[in-house]
Parts: C-alpha cells; sequence; structure tokens
C-alpha cells in the first residue's frame, strides 16, 4: 500500500475512529484478572495514539510532500546502480551527442493537484551517464500540444525539492502548474516544460547535486541525464540559452550550484531560502569531505572563477535563512554573472511551503525576461483570475512588498 495512496490515508482514518470506539464500547465490559484488564485498556490507549499520530503524520507528510514512498521514510531504498569517477565535468569524457536516443514510457500520475492543468506525467529514468535510476515529473505548457505550435521548441526549467523533500512537492504542494498555465496562455509567462527529478538518491543522506566517486553522482543525473532525457523525448530549446533550474531551500542551493558549475548547461537559476555552504544540512553527503564540500559551495565557485559564468541568478531569502548566503553572492559575482535578491521579511512566515508558494509566479515572471523568451498566448485564453497578490501574507512572501513597508505589517 502506497505511503502517499489514497487507500493508506482512507485506511487510517478508519482505524482512528475504531480506536474512539472500542474504549467507549469495551472499557466498563472487560473481564477476568485486574491485570488482564489493566493491560487491555492499556493497549487501547496505545492503539489510539498510535493511529492518531500515525494520521496526523500522513495527512502532514501529504501535504508538504515530503516522503514518496516508503523506502524514502525507512531509509531502505537507494537509486545508485553505480558511481564511476566522471571527472570534473561530471561525464567521465563520454560524447554526450553520440548516446543513443531513448524514447520513455510516461504515465499520468494519480491525485488531484497532478491532473490539474492538464495533467503531469512521470517516467523512471536509467541514467546513462550518472549511473542513477529514478523518476521524474514533467509538465508540458498549454501550448505544447496545440497544433499552432506544432513546430515549436520550448524552453525547460528543473525543479528541486528540499530535503526530505518529494520531487512531486513543486506540483502537488506549491501548484507550480496551476499557478503559471493561466499566466501561459495569456502570454504573461513563457510556456517552459517542467521537470522535476527525484533528489534523494540514497537512503538517510542528503545527496544534493554532489558527485562523490564511488557512492553517488548526483551532479550528472541532475545535469546531463535528465537533461538528455528530455530532449530526446520533447521538442526543447537549445541549451544552455533557454534552460534554467529552480529550487527551494536544499534544492535552492543546489539550483544556483548546477547553474554556477555549469553555465554551459544553464542559463539561469531561482534559489528560495536557499544556501551556499552544504554542510547547513545536517544530513549532507557533501559536507562529509573537505573537498567535495568546497566543490558544492556556489559561493566559493563564484569567489574563485577565473572567467565568471554568464548565468543569472535569482534568489531570495528571510533574514537568517537565505539573505545573507544572498547578499553575499552578489557581493562575490562578477560580470556577466548578475546575481537578483529578494528580500522577504520574517513576518511572512517561517521556512515552509506557504513561504515559497506565492513566489512561484515573481520567479518564473523574471526567468521570462532574463532567458530572453517571449511569452505567447494560447488559443482559448480567458481573462486572468483576481490575484491574490494583494494580500498582506502574500505580499510579504512574495517580495513585491518594499522592505519599509513590509516593516510595517502585522
Amino acid at each position: 500500500m502506497s505511503l502517499t495512496g489514497t487507500p493508506f490515508l482512507y485506511t487510517l482514518i478508519a482505524l482512528s475512529a475504531v480506536a474512539v470506539v472500542l474504549p467507549l464500547l469495551l472499557w466498563s465490559r472487560l473481564r477476568g484478572p485486574r491485570v488482564l484488564r489493566a493491560a487491555a485498556r492499556i493497549m487501547m490507549l496505545l492503539f489510539a495514539q498510535t493511529t492518531a499520530v500515525s494520521l496526523v503524520f500522513v495527512l502532514v507528510n501529504n501535504a508538504n510532500n515530503l516522503y514518496d514512498t516508503w523506502d524514502d521514510l525507512l531509509g531502505t531504498g537507494t537509486h545508485v546502480q553505480q558511481a564511476a569517477n566522471l571527472g570534473a565535468d561530471g561525464t567521465g569524457g563520454i560524447a554526450l551527442n553520440r548516446l543513443p536516443k531513448v524514447r520513455q514510457k510516461f504515465t499520468l500520475v494519480d491525485g488531484a493537484a497532478m491532473h490539474a492543468a492538464g495533467g503531469v506525467r512521470v517516467t523512471q529514468v536509467h541514467g546513462q551517464v550518472s549511473g542513477v535510476n529514478a523518476e521524474v515529473y514533467v509538465w508540458l505548457p498549454p501550448q505544447y500540444n496545440d497544433p499552432a505550435y506544432a513546430h515549436r521548441s520550448f524552453p525547460v526549467v528543473e525543479l528541486l525539492p528540499g530535503y526530505p523533500g518529494s520531487a512531486k512537492s513543486w506540483f502537488g504542494t506549491l501548484h507550480v502548474h496551476e499557478q503559471l498555465a493561466p499566466l501561459m496562455r495569456e502570454g504573461k509567462v513563457a510556456p517552459f516544460i517542467l521537470a522535476a527529478p527525484r533528489t534523494t538518491l540514497l537512503p538517510g543522506v542528503d545527496t544534493g547535486c554532489a558527485n562523490v566517486p564511488g557512492t553517488v553522482n548526483a551532479d550528472t543525473w541532475l545535469s546531463v541525464d535528465v537533461p538528455k532525457m528530455l530532449r530526446d523525448n520533447f521538442r526543447t530549446q537549445p541549451a544552455p540559452r533557454s534552460w534554467a533550474v529552480a529550487g527551494y531551500s536544499a534544492g535552492g542551493h543546489c539550483a544556483t550550484k548546477l547553474a554556477v558549475a555549469h553555465p554551459d548547461r544553464y542559463r539561469a537559476a531561482v534559489s528560495l531560502s536557499g544556501y551556499s555552504d552544504p554542510a547547513i544540512v545536517h544530513d549532507s553527503l557533501a559536507a562529509q569531505d573537505p573537498a567535495v564540500r568546497r566543490a558544492n559551495n556556489p559561493y566559493l565557485l563564484l569567489r574563485k572563477a577565473a572567467v565568471p559564468p554568464a548565468v543569472a541568478l535569482y534568489l531570495s531569502g528571510q533574514p537568517r535563512d537565505g539573505y545573507e548566503a544572498a547578499l553575499a553572492l552578489r557581493q562575490v559575482a562578477k560580470a556577466p554573472t548578475t546575481v537578483h535578491v529578494v528580500y522577504i521579511p520574517s513576518k511572512a512566515g517561517g521556512h515552509t511551503m506557504g513561504l515559497w508558494r506565492p513566489q512561484v509566479v515573481p520567479a518564473f515572471r523574471w526567468l521570462t525576461t532574463q532567458m530572453g523568451q517571449r511569452a505567447i498566448a494560447g488559443k482559448g485564453s480567458t481573462p486572468h483570475a483576481p490575484s491574490s497578490g494583494g494580500s498582506k501574507h502574500a505580499e510579504l512572501a512574495s517580495g513585491t512588498a518594499s522592505r519599509a513597508t513590509a516593516g510595517r505589517k502585522r
């Protein structure tokens, strides 16, 4: 039974109801020795507590997409088949354009949010270079299947979750496709293909975006194998000009690192409440080795770059949660690197999905401009629904409120 499936949720709801009814019916009717009656009552209380805690956990997990499978929760699954030493650029000297094209089979993902805005599809990808075997979720913009754009190729944004976190969180909790689809139809945001690959590749550790020979090639999985799969199966515009990567929390760290480290693969990156030093996360694999830690710190990569990368960075954060790291990156960046910092006041909320959800639209408007993309209106475009951007929380969380105004919010 799936951890995030409806049957498991309904089973827990039913068991929780039984756990409440049992003591009401049996508490005073138990017969036998006093010790056995006491034991039976303790078992009923433990059963009630266990089902209640389990139900709350599942509801929170489903709302925030923290753990996608039982293996993720229990720390028993691995998605790494091999981890060869692939060198500094993560390709192992392999001529990527000579690798055979692989046609993937995609299936629609279950879940109410997953069915919205045309539906999200998923496929299992066997990384030809990284040795990673994991799922990738893909959403296509409204124009993709429109006959009027049958010969048009589309820009791409990879979406990375935090840790722990499911790749589905961008669609299931942040509702990125539901927020952007109307704006894409109206020509207000470019019609990006959105792809969310799995980032938890080993049990009990944040593999992030690091290549660690003999352990995992997470960087190559995200920046080589996933883009290749997308190019093989969809009409994508060429890299790096039309490719970007976005993430929140640990995913924001990886988005920045991948763009800075691979300007030949990405033009832009969006980091929501990200950071630079991998050691911020206690379970970070990259932080376990000083050399790997330095190689995965975008601040150090920018500061030491002999040739500044031609990438644009969108970095948002709150005080002591990403903002200082963003300012440090802006300070060391040199042209042609550009860094756009968005201040989010502490009163907007904490390190949660509720903080990042209102930032989706501003970030993708920025991507549309920075990547030189032309937004195109699709057929059947409708008037835009009233925005919630005027609400205090949305203004604060999206960074549209000025710092002076933000300081007066209540």
